[in-house]
């Protein structure tokens, strides 16, 4: 039986609880999904490679970041919640060690459940006569010639291994008579292809379906690969390394913007090494072999891990044509009143509308820009790009209006973690189109979200926007939940504009009455917004705050939050990922109450709510309360005039707020509880997409 929660939970410090040891909680919070025996059993396996897909992440970056400060001789405690940078390197090997043997226990129990329902998932020792010719087939045809073998005990420097690439380690004990090689044992590398499926789908028999990992693959066929040598046996072990994953811009003027960041984000290959991934069954000569030749010590997150790496290909499972064994697909409904057959233009010219992606339908926004591109009055299209999908509809659209003699302007983000290189693909993509390109702000990230179109309408200038909590990607609109408000709002509109004047002069700050910027503003505004919940509470006037967000860190703003909770003003937090503040502590926050809610699509909007004596302000943001978003890279947080939208806004939260089939309570324990009342069961997901159906049913 599979414990839920895994057994070492971070320890909290002070007066907050450390942000990466917060973090891996909410990727204990992943892997509690794939535990759920409610889940069905091909979405437990995602979330089983999600999880692996943000360790990997998190190592890249955050793991990376605190080795760099432990190996500068600094502490780190002011900022690393009371941890030093020693300390805290040597609690996350600790707590990803037990997370990982947790994940394998889960993956174990998941091939159980799938056996009766007659997949198997084998490896090279179980293969039939009938199966290993298909193998064999396959190889030749598909994995040979995309497969990289490196013979290391030949070579007088170890090759460079590529990050997060998963690598079989080989072993040969070489028979007396072979006179190939000087010594006994020999080794190899052979890098696992990446343009090739992990999971391989054997011909069906009968009822039962066989799947083979790539891995197991090439092992069934590695005398194929070695049978020139004469060895008395051979081995194969997987091992992974992970490299720092920070950006080193050089400062060559003479360089192109996009050129520094190409060659930056090629120079990650060659990042030094922060984790060590490796089959713990692998024998102890072989292991100690790779550790001396690639110069990994003790300073390094070693990690003994299973027979698999990369276990983020878990996200990519084939269906195997059972969609009992998946959630159940939903249709993305549309926006009430909004008709994607008529003039979107039309429509938003007369009220704001907002679009809750993925329970309403991101083509929206495709029809947006589609309409813009087309329409003979339309002058101008201004966008922020941050992530888009890798067949982009948004892009096509741009370029489409560019060639009917649109003016467009896009701000894109080469510095976006990850997508550096997708962006600037597309940035060369654009730029061949002559389309006009900004690259942010010299020190600061562009992570705002927004789309504004100038239109002719009776010789005036009329301006329609767009505002989103997230991207501008077809692909993530479907796992996502973000909001986007169409308007017309002069007020808010002319705004967006100034925002885009700053990208082009932005050694002048602009004032706002509506908007609140980062870096700027957003800040010290929230803190405003926070002092007077705190000055009606102490009047007597309503007063509470309600917070939807990825991530809370930053401490000045946690320190505004436990004042706020200090003077009587009830606060309920939903918190996706990082909570550094501790909630439901006497004299401290005792009026804090905070959840985070994880399920089938991935919880993304900011949405900051202040009772203001009765008259709630309500805003979304692109925005966590996290320093980078509020004094390094220009964010922007939108105020809801439609009292409509304002209303939908105020019950998505509750809907969220009830939920206590997904939820997790935050605490001083940081156990990842489940919260547990007698109310009926809310599972605000599907609440939700019930909510909006109900909508269009009334409408």
């Amino acid at each position: 039986m599979i414990e839920k929660t895994a057994t070492h939970s971070p320890q909290v410090r002070n007066e907050y609880i450390n942000r990466e040891l917060s973090w891996l909680q909410f990727n204990a919070r992943v892997l509690q999904e794939a535990y759920d025996k409610k889940i069905p059993l091909l979405e437990r396996l995602r979330f089983l490679g999600i999880f692996s897909n943000n360790l990997d992440e998190f190592f890249k970056v955050r793991y990376a970041t605190i080795r760099r400060i432990e190996e500068a001789g600094k502490t780190g405690r002011s900022f690393l919640g009371g941890f030093s940078a020693k300390e805290l390197l040597a609690e996350i090997t600790h707590t990803v060690i037990d997370q990982q043997a947790y994940s394998l226990k889960i993956l174990s129990d998941i091939h159980r459940e799938l056996k009766k329902e007659n997949i198997f998932i084998i490896n090279e020792t179980q293969v039939t006569r009938k199966q290993s010719q298909f193998i064999s087939d396959y190889f030749v045809k598909y994995v040979s010639p995309a497969m990289m073998t490196i013979m290391i005990g030949e070579l007088d420097e170890f090759p460079s291994l590529r990050d997060s690439a998963a690598y079989l380690a080989i072993r040969m004990v070489m028979a007396k008579e072979d006179d190939t090689f000087e010594t006994k044992y020999n080794y190899a590398l052979i890098e696992i292809p990446r343009t090739i499926d992990r999971f391989v789908v054997l011909p069906q028999e009968g009822d039962k379906q066989y799947v083979i990992i790539l891995d197991d693959l090439i092992r069934h066929c590695l005398h194929n690969i070695f049978g020139i040598f004469n060895y008395e046996s051979i081995s194969a072990h997987m091992i992974k390394i992970t490299r720092d994953a920070e950006l080193d811009i050089d400062s060559d003027l003479s360089r192109s913007f996009i050129e520094k960041i190409s060659k930056s984000v090629k120079k990650r290959s060659i990042g030094d090494p922060v984790r060590f991934v490796y089959d713990k069954n692998i024998d102890t000569e072989t292991l100690q072999y790779l550790l001396q030749k690639m110069g990994i010590d003790n300073t390094d997150s070693i990690i003994p891990g299973g027979r698999y790496h990369n276990r983020r290909d878990y996200m990519n499972f084939p269906r195997l044509g059972r969609p009992d064994l998946q959630y159940e697909p939903t249709e993305p409904l549309p926006i009430p009143g909004l008709s994607m057959q008529g003039r979107l233009f039309d429509k938003i010219k007369e009220r704001d509308y907002l679009l809750h992606t993925p329970y309403q339908t991101f083509m929206y926004v495709v029809k947006f820009l589609r309409e813009a591109a087309l329409d003979p009055k339309v002058k101008s299209i201004k966008i922020t790009i941050y992530r888009l999908a890798e067949v982009s509809h948004i892009a096509s659209s741009l370029i489409n209006a560019k060639k009917n003699g649109k003016d467009v302007t896009v701000q894109i983000e080469l510095q976006a973690r990850f997508d550096e290189e997708a962006n600037i693909k597309y940035a060369e993509l654009l730029q061949s189109e002559n389309v006009h390109l900004k690259f942010g702000v010299k020190g600061l990230k562009v992570h705002c979200k927004m789309i504004l179109i100038e239109r002719l309408e009776n010789k005036k200038i009329v301006r329609y926007g767009l505002i989103s909590t997230g991207n501008f990607n077809e692909s993530t609109a479907r796992l996502y939940t973000d909001y986007a408000l169409f308007t017309a709002d002069e007020r808010i509109c002319k705004e967006m504009n100034k925002v885009f004047d700053f990208f082009e002069v932005n050694y002048q700050i602009k004032k706002y009455r509506h908007l609140i910027v980062s870096p700027h503003y957003t800040r010290n505004a929230i803190s405003h917004l926070i002092d007077i919940e705190i000055k009606n509470k102490k009047a007597g006037l309503p007063s509470g705050i309600r917070l939807k967000m990825n991530s809370l860190a930053d401490y000045k703003m946690i320190d505004k939050l436990y004042e706020a909770s200090r003077a009587g003003v009830k606060i309920k937090m939903i918190v996706r990922g990082i909570c550094c503040l501790i909630p439901g502590v006497k004299g401290m926050s005792e009026n804090i109450q905070a959840i985070s809610i994880v399920g089938k699509f991935l919880e993304h909007p900011r949405l900051f709510i202040f009772e203001n004596a009765g008259k709630p302000k309500v805003y979304i943001s692109s925005a966590d309360f996290m320093g980078r978003n509020l004094d390094n890279r220009v964010e922007i947080t939108c105020p809801i005039y439609d009292e409509g939208i304002k209303q939908e806004l105020l019950e998505n939260f509750e809907i969220g707020w009830r939920d206590n089939v997904k939820a997790r309570v935050f605490s001083a324990k940081n156990d990842n509880a489940y919260r547990k009342n007698n109310k009926p069961p809310v599972r605000s997901q599907f609440a939700m997409y019930d909510y909006y159906l109900n909508k269009l049913e009334v409408n």
